[in-house]
C-alpha cells in the first residue's frame, strides 16, 4: 500500500492533542530515508525494528516541518529517548498498525509525552504491580461504563505518556507509583507526581509547585492513544 493511502484513516492523536502539538500519524510503515547515525545504529536490527524506527523517524520530519525545522539525527540516548532541536519538546511512539511523532514549542508546552498501545487487557497481575488500590477502582468504574475499552491498558498507557513527558525534565527513571493518574470518562486524565519525584526530595520541581500533568485519551480501531503534557500559559487544555 503506498505510504500516502496508510495515512488517510481518521485521525487519532492528531485529533486528540491540543492546537499547540503538531502531530503526524501513520497506520503502517512508510519508505523513507535514515541519516547515517541512525542508519548504523539500526542497521542489526530485525527488518520489523527497522521499518518502525524508520517510520517514528520521518513523521520526526513531516511534524518538526509544521515548526518549520529539520529534523536532527536522532540516535536514541541511553534511556531510549529521542534528540530534539532546542526549543522544542516531542516525543515518538509506535504500537501494532499506528505510528506517530508529537512536538510543540517550548515556549508553549515544558513537557510532552504520547503513547499508543493495542486496546487489549495486560497480562494477569500487571495491574497489580502498575497501579495503586485507588487507579484500579478507577479503572473498574472506567471498564463499567466503556466495556470495550481495556481499562488496564489504558493506565499503562498513560503512565507511559506521563514517563515520556517527564523524562526529558528531570532526566531519571519514573516507577509507575510515583504518578498517580486520574482517568476521566470525558477523554481525559490527570497524572500528579510524588513530592521529590525528581530525586531531589524537593516539594517542588520541574513541573512546579501542583506537579500535575493533563492529558487526552482516545481509542479508535482497536488502539488506545494518550497524550500527557504541561502548557505554560492559563489557557492550556488542562481539566
Amino acid at each position: 500500500m503506498p505510504a500516502a493511502a496508510r495515512m488517510t484513516q481518521a485521525p487519532l492523536l492528531a485529533g486528540l492533542a491540543p492546537p499547540s502539538v503538531i502531530v503526524a500519524e501513520a497506520f503502517g510503515d512508510v519508505d523513507a530515508s535514515l541519516l547515517p547515525a541512525e542508519r548504523a545504529h539500526i542497521a542489526g536490527a530485525s527488518p520489523r525494528r527497522r521499518a518502525e524506527f524508520t517510520t517514528v523517524r520521518h513523521l520526526a520530519g513531516r511534524a518538526l516541518a509544521g515548526l518549520a525545522l529539520e529534523r536532527p539525527a536522532m540516535v536514541p540516548g541511553p534511556m531510549g529517548e529521542p534528540a530534539w532541536p532546542d526549543g522544542v519538546v516531542g516525543s515518538l511512539t509506535h504500537c501494532r498498525g499506528y505510528r506517530a511523532a508529537a512536538v510543540a514549542r517550548t515556549s508553549q508546552v515544558a513537557a510532552l509525552g504520547i503513547d499508543a498501545e493495542p486496546n487489549r487487557s495486560l497480562a494477569g497481575g500487571v495491574l497489580a504491580r502498575i497501579a495503586s488500590p485507588a487507579e484500579r477502582e478507577n479503572v473498574c468504574e472506567l471498564v463499567e461504563a466503556f466495556p470495550d475499552v481495556a481499562g488496564d491498558r489504558l493506565l499503562f498507557s498513560i503512565k507511559e505518556s506521563v514517563y515520556k513527558a517527564w523524562f526529558p525534565l528531570a532526566h531519571r527513571p519514573l516507577r509507575f507509583g510515583e504518578a498517580a493518574v486520574t482517568i476521566r470518562s470525558d477523554g481525559t486524565f490527570t497524572a500528579r507526581l510524588a513530592a521529590g519525584a525528581d530525586g531531589s526530595g524537593r516539594e517542588t520541581g520541574p513541573l512546579g509547585a501542583r506537579r500535575e500533568l493533563c492529558g487526552f485519551w482516545r481509542e479508535s480501531a482497536g488502539v488506545l492513544a494518550t497524550v500527557a503534557l504541561k502548557a505554560w500559559h492559563s489557557r492550556a487544555p488542562i481539566p
